[in-house]
């Protein structure tokens, strides 16, 4: 008699793990649709009317913009110090390298709401400085560069030193090898961590509670709605903008990724 053909067990896992994950997210944009202030089944009439309301809202709009401001600031600076740190690890040897990248990674570890408050400590009693974005980029940037620093190890560990030192052999500084040689090689690296530092930034709540002052950030701003029942679809519909536009960057991302792994051709 032919065996019968027993069934993974953690195949059974990552499909309950897939429908745990992102059943819940897909009832997001169903509901956006809905014509009902409520997320209930059955659902009513096809409407497009909370996604008209999200545009009108100029406190939405100007929350969006603070995010997406902070969001590139931040990535820009955090991929810059990464960077930095990578190549410090990566090309010297540097005294109490492992203390050094424990101190580095330490944000990771310290739970936001204790990040929050010492930096809103610092900021306020020691230096005496205005909360503004400025210091909510300050507090996203301490986040991010670890992040940015773990992509950009990973990067730069990952092809061969040779290239650098010919570039060095044949008359070029070290400023030009690194824009010429390292940097190129190192590029999907340094799209990565934009993109994951943007991401965090865009999504962080905890420490820019603690670090605004008047002007709010988006997740700011969706939280102080959901106290409102009548403004829980326009959320819903803010939140299935973000989940689209979220999908089509993870899809650049990728693609960007495989075609730098394809091999060149001759």
């Amino acid at each position: 008699m032919p065996s019968r053909r027993r069934i993974d067990p953690l195949l059974l896992y990552a499909i309950a793990f897939l429908i745990f994950i992102y059943v819940p997210v897909l009832l997001l944009p169903l509901f956006s649709f809905n014509d009902s202030p409520y997320v209930a089944f059955p659902l009513k009439e096809f409407t497009l009317r909370w996604y008209e309301q999200m545009i009108g809202a100029e406190q939405l709009q100007r929350s969006l913009v603070n995010s997406i401001k902070v969001g590139v600031i931040v990535a820009v600076v955090s991929t810059a110090l990464g960077m930095l740190a990578a190549l410090s690890f990566t090309r010297y040897r540097i005294f109490g390298r492992t203390a050094l990248n424990g101190i580095i990674l330490l944000p990771l570890v310290i739970p936001s709401i204790i990040l929050g408050v010492s930096i809103l400590v610092i900021l306020r009693q020691f230096f005496d400085i205005p909360l503004s974005l400025w210091t909510i980029g300050a507090g996203h940037v301490l986040i991010c560069t670890p992040f940015a620093m773990l992509v950009l190890v990973s990067r730069l560990e990952g092809f061969d030193r040779s290239l650098e030192e010919a570039s060095l052999d044949l008359g070029e500084n070290r400023f030009q090898t690194f824009w010429r040689v390292t940097l190129p090689l190192a590029l999907p690296g340094v799209v990565s961590s934009l993109l994951i530092s943007f991401t965090t930034s865009f999504d962080e709540y905890v420490i820019a509670s603690f670090l605004a002052s008047s002007e709010s950030t988006l997740p700011m701003y969706m939280w102080s709605q959901l106290r409102f029942p009548q403004r829980l679809p326009e959320v819903l519909a803010l939140g299935s903008c973000i989940l689209g536009v979220s999908f089509v960057v993870i899809a650049f991302a990728e693609w960007y990724r495989r075609r730098d792994l394809q091999p060149a051709r001759a």
